[in-house]
């Protein structure tokens, strides 16, 4: 019962809910994710986008369900599209060997968030940030501009490293919405 009061309480946007399924759950779906990964990277990688994915689409969650059940099947489709695009990515680095030191790196390739973020006119994307709520601006602050470390910015903030990966990611979201937008 308590797990479905706090699906009810995430489909309104309320936080507290999110970090609570996102606690609940976390390690069924990384576990699960590592067992089919064998990589950790991948395995933290896959959880991180599954519980975007599904806290930007929670509205859709059918709780004919179980929530592990729809949640491990986003996983499954986020490592699927992973899979895909290393296969391509590999595809590519064996057809034009001149390209190898680029595709090599791609791991480290900055995302179309990333991209858009540091783009931006400083003055600009500060002002963009202003919009954001509080709990997002100092995220953004602490890993953009005091390049802090994840670890880093969880011990500071005193939470779990996972709630952290999951704030930067929404806020990160977040801000590329208003910069798209303007």
């Amino acid at each position: 019962m308590e797990i479905k009061n706090q699906i009810e309480k995430a489909k309104l946007g309320d936080q507290v809910a999110f970090t609570f399924l996102l606690d609940n759950y976390w390690n069924e779906v990384y576990g699960f994710m590592l067992q089919r990964t064998e990589n950790e990277t991948d395995a933290e990688d896959i959880t991180i986008e599954t519980f975007s994915k599904a806290f930007d689409k929670i509205a859709t969650y059918n709780p004919e369900f179980q929530f592990n059940t729809w949640l491990i099947a986003i996983a499954k489709n986020v490592h699927i599209d992973l899979l895909r695009k290393k296969k391509s990515s590999l595809f590519l680095d064996i057809t034009d060997q001149e390209d190898d030191i680029a595709y090599n790196v791609a791991d480290t390739t900055p995302s179309i968030e990333d991209k858009l973020i540091t783009e931006q006119n400083l003055s600009r994307l500060l002002q963009f940030i202003k919009e954001l709520k509080p709990a997002y601006q100092e995220v953004i602050q602490m890993r953009y501009f005091q390049e802090m470390s994840y670890q880093e910015i969880a011990d500071e903030l005193e939470e779990p490293l996972n709630n952290v990966k999951i704030k930067l990611l929404r806020a990160k979201k977040l801000l590329l919405e208003i910069i798209t937008n303007s």
